[in-house]
Protein backbone atom coordinates (compact mmCIF):
# COMPACT_ATOMS: atom_id res chain seq x y z
CA UNK A 1 0.00 0.00 0.00
CA UNK A 2 2.89 2.22 0.97
CA UNK A 3 4.97 1.34 -2.23
CA UNK A 4 1.99 2.22 -4.11
CA UNK A 5 1.02 5.38 -2.69
CA UNK A 6 4.69 7.02 -3.35
CA UNK A 7 4.28 5.38 -6.91
CA UNK A 8 1.07 7.32 -7.38
CA UNK A 9 2.53 10.42 -5.82
CA UNK A 10 5.50 10.13 -8.20
CA UNK A 11 3.19 10.04 -11.06
CA UNK A 12 1.25 13.00 -10.27
CA UNK A 13 4.73 15.14 -9.97
CA UNK A 14 5.41 14.30 -13.12
CA UNK A 15 2.13 14.74 -14.30
CA UNK A 16 2.79 18.77 -15.18
CA UNK A 17 6.10 17.96 -17.69
CA UNK A 18 4.06 15.13 -19.23
CA UNK A 19 1.15 18.32 -20.01
CA UNK A 20 3.47 20.60 -20.97
CA UNK A 21 5.15 18.19 -23.03
CA UNK A 22 1.63 17.67 -24.73
CA UNK A 23 0.76 21.54 -25.36
CA UNK A 24 4.41 21.47 -26.93
CA UNK A 25 4.05 19.10 -29.60
CA UNK A 26 0.44 20.40 -29.98
CA UNK A 27 1.65 23.79 -30.24
CA UNK A 28 -0.79 24.84 -27.40
CA UNK A 29 1.98 27.43 -26.29
CA UNK A 30 1.27 30.75 -25.88
CA UNK A 31 2.92 33.44 -28.47
CA UNK A 32 5.98 33.77 -26.78
CA UNK A 33 6.95 29.46 -26.56
CA UNK A 34 10.10 29.97 -24.99
CA UNK A 35 8.75 32.31 -22.09
CA UNK A 36 5.93 30.08 -21.65
CA UNK A 37 8.00 26.94 -20.95
CA UNK A 38 10.38 29.21 -18.82
CA UNK A 39 7.42 30.66 -17.14
CA UNK A 40 5.57 27.26 -16.37
CA UNK A 41 8.43 25.30 -15.40
CA UNK A 42 9.22 27.97 -12.84
CA UNK A 43 6.25 28.11 -11.75
CA UNK A 44 5.74 23.96 -10.71
CA UNK A 45 8.98 24.48 -9.34
CA UNK A 46 7.60 26.95 -7.18
CA UNK A 47 5.00 25.11 -6.12
CA UNK A 48 7.01 21.89 -5.12
CA UNK A 49 8.99 23.91 -3.37
CA UNK A 50 6.05 25.34 -1.16
CA UNK A 51 4.72 21.30 -1.28
CA UNK A 52 8.33 20.90 -0.16
CA UNK A 53 8.40 23.48 2.95
CA UNK A 54 5.04 22.56 4.21
CA UNK A 55 5.44 18.55 5.28
CA UNK A 56 7.39 19.57 8.26
CA UNK A 57 4.31 22.06 9.30
CA UNK A 58 1.62 19.56 8.30
CA UNK A 59 3.24 16.98 9.88
CA UNK A 60 4.05 18.86 13.81
CA UNK A 61 0.30 20.69 12.80
CA UNK A 62 -1.80 17.32 12.27
CA UNK A 63 0.41 14.35 13.64
CA UNK A 64 0.16 12.99 10.28
CA UNK A 65 4.23 11.36 10.75
CA UNK A 66 3.82 9.57 6.95
CA UNK A 67 3.45 12.50 5.13
CA UNK A 68 7.22 12.89 5.97
CA UNK A 69 8.18 10.29 3.48
CA UNK A 70 7.13 12.15 0.58
CA UNK A 71 9.37 15.35 1.37
CA UNK A 72 12.76 13.76 -0.34
CA UNK A 73 10.82 12.77 -3.27
CA UNK A 74 8.80 16.43 -3.59
CA UNK A 75 12.72 18.43 -2.71
CA UNK A 76 14.20 16.33 -5.69
CA UNK A 77 11.15 17.16 -8.16
CA UNK A 78 11.50 20.62 -7.05
CA UNK A 79 15.12 20.88 -7.97
CA UNK A 80 14.13 18.96 -11.24
CA UNK A 81 11.75 21.68 -12.30
CA UNK A 82 14.19 24.11 -11.24
CA UNK A 83 17.20 22.35 -13.76
CA UNK A 84 14.62 22.48 -16.06
CA UNK A 85 13.37 26.21 -15.56
CA UNK A 86 17.29 26.21 -15.70
CA UNK A 87 17.82 24.30 -18.69
CA UNK A 88 15.07 26.43 -21.30
CA UNK A 89 16.99 29.68 -19.82
CA UNK A 90 20.23 28.88 -21.16
CA UNK A 91 19.75 26.40 -23.81
CA UNK A 92 16.32 28.40 -25.68
CA UNK A 93 16.66 31.39 -24.65
CA UNK A 94 20.10 32.63 -24.43
CA UNK A 95 21.34 29.98 -26.92
CA UNK A 96 24.52 28.64 -24.74
CA UNK A 97 26.15 32.43 -24.61
CA UNK A 98 28.01 31.70 -21.69
CA UNK A 99 29.40 35.49 -21.78
CA UNK A 100 25.30 36.92 -22.40
CA UNK A 101 24.31 34.20 -19.33
CA UNK A 102 26.96 35.79 -16.88
CA UNK A 103 26.22 39.22 -17.92
CA UNK A 104 22.18 38.62 -17.32
CA UNK A 105 22.98 37.48 -13.82
CA UNK A 106 25.02 40.10 -12.70
CA UNK A 107 22.98 42.69 -13.89
CA UNK A 108 19.22 41.78 -13.86
CA UNK A 109 18.24 41.40 -10.21
CA UNK A 110 15.68 39.02 -10.70
CA UNK A 111 18.02 36.51 -12.59
CA UNK A 112 20.58 36.95 -9.55
CA UNK A 113 18.12 35.32 -7.23
CA UNK A 114 16.98 33.03 -9.21
CA UNK A 115 20.14 31.49 -9.85
CA UNK A 116 21.26 32.00 -6.23
CA UNK A 117 18.16 29.75 -5.74
CA UNK A 118 19.87 27.16 -7.97
CA UNK A 119 23.10 27.03 -6.65
CA UNK A 120 21.90 26.63 -2.98
CA UNK A 121 19.76 23.94 -4.26
CA UNK A 122 22.51 21.74 -5.61
CA UNK A 123 23.78 20.56 -2.86
CA UNK A 124 20.59 19.99 -1.10
CA UNK A 125 19.72 17.48 -3.71
CA UNK A 126 23.25 16.07 -3.67
CA UNK A 127 22.63 15.18 0.02
CA UNK A 128 19.24 13.77 -0.02
CA UNK A 129 20.49 10.00 0.09
CA UNK A 130 20.56 7.99 2.92
CA UNK A 131 24.28 7.88 3.06
CA UNK A 132 24.56 11.39 3.05
CA UNK A 133 22.15 12.14 5.61
CA UNK A 134 24.19 9.19 7.63
CA UNK A 135 27.84 10.87 7.13
CA UNK A 136 26.84 14.54 7.86
CA UNK A 137 24.62 13.64 10.82
CA UNK A 138 22.79 16.47 12.43
CA UNK A 139 24.62 18.81 10.17
CA UNK A 140 22.34 17.22 7.48
CA UNK A 141 20.02 19.51 9.06
CA UNK A 142 22.02 22.51 9.27
CA UNK A 143 22.47 22.46 5.76
CA UNK A 144 19.22 21.73 4.32
CA UNK A 145 18.02 24.81 6.61
CA UNK A 146 19.12 26.32 3.14
CA UNK A 147 15.99 25.58 1.54
CA UNK A 148 14.14 28.23 3.41
CA UNK A 149 16.85 30.89 1.80
CA UNK A 150 16.13 29.15 -1.65
CA UNK A 151 12.10 29.72 -1.00
CA UNK A 152 12.94 33.75 -0.47
CA UNK A 153 15.37 34.08 -3.21
CA UNK A 154 12.74 31.73 -5.75
CA UNK A 155 9.44 34.37 -4.60
CA UNK A 156 11.48 37.37 -4.83
CA UNK A 157 12.92 36.01 -8.10
CA UNK A 158 9.52 35.59 -9.19
CA UNK A 159 8.08 39.08 -8.34
CA UNK A 160 11.08 41.18 -9.55
CA UNK A 161 10.48 38.81 -12.96
CA UNK A 162 6.61 40.10 -13.65
CA UNK A 163 7.08 43.34 -11.60
CA UNK A 164 3.78 43.10 -10.61
CA UNK A 165 3.11 43.48 -6.88
CA UNK A 166 -0.62 41.49 -6.89
CA UNK A 167 -1.82 38.19 -8.02
CA UNK A 168 -0.09 34.49 -7.65
CA UNK A 169 3.38 36.01 -7.25
CA UNK A 170 2.57 37.89 -3.87
CA UNK A 171 0.44 34.82 -2.61
CA UNK A 172 3.46 32.27 -3.20
CA UNK A 173 5.57 34.95 -1.42
CA UNK A 174 3.21 35.14 1.86
CA UNK A 175 2.91 31.35 1.61
CA UNK A 176 6.53 31.28 1.69
CA UNK A 177 6.68 34.06 4.56
CA UNK A 178 4.24 32.23 6.83
CA UNK A 179 6.24 28.95 6.19
CA UNK A 180 9.41 30.25 7.29
CA UNK A 181 7.79 31.92 10.30
CA UNK A 182 6.56 28.98 11.27
CA UNK A 183 10.07 27.00 10.96
CA UNK A 184 11.45 30.49 13.16
CA UNK A 185 8.31 29.80 15.79
CA UNK A 186 9.15 26.67 15.94
CA UNK A 187 13.21 26.83 16.51
CA UNK A 188 11.88 29.02 19.52
CA UNK A 189 9.35 27.12 20.77
CA UNK A 190 11.72 23.76 21.07
CA UNK A 191 14.56 26.09 22.27
CA UNK A 192 12.60 27.20 24.96
CA UNK A 193 11.27 24.18 26.29
CA UNK A 194 14.86 22.37 26.25
CA UNK A 195 15.84 25.62 28.10
CA UNK A 196 12.77 25.09 30.62
CA UNK A 197 14.03 21.22 30.86
CA UNK A 198 17.33 22.31 31.82
CA UNK A 199 16.15 24.27 34.73
CA UNK A 200 13.46 21.84 36.06
CA UNK A 201 16.33 18.92 36.05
Amino acid sequence: MQKAAKVLVFIACLAPLVWLAVRTLTGRLGINPVEDLELTTGIWALRFLVITLSVTPARRITGWNRVIQYRRMFGLFTFFYVCLHFAIYIGLDQFFALGAIVKDVAKRPFITMGFTAFVLMIPLALTSTKGWIRRLGRRWHVLHRLIYICGVCAAIHYLWKVKVMIGSPVYYAIVIGLLLSFRIFWLLRSAKLLKTQRVTA
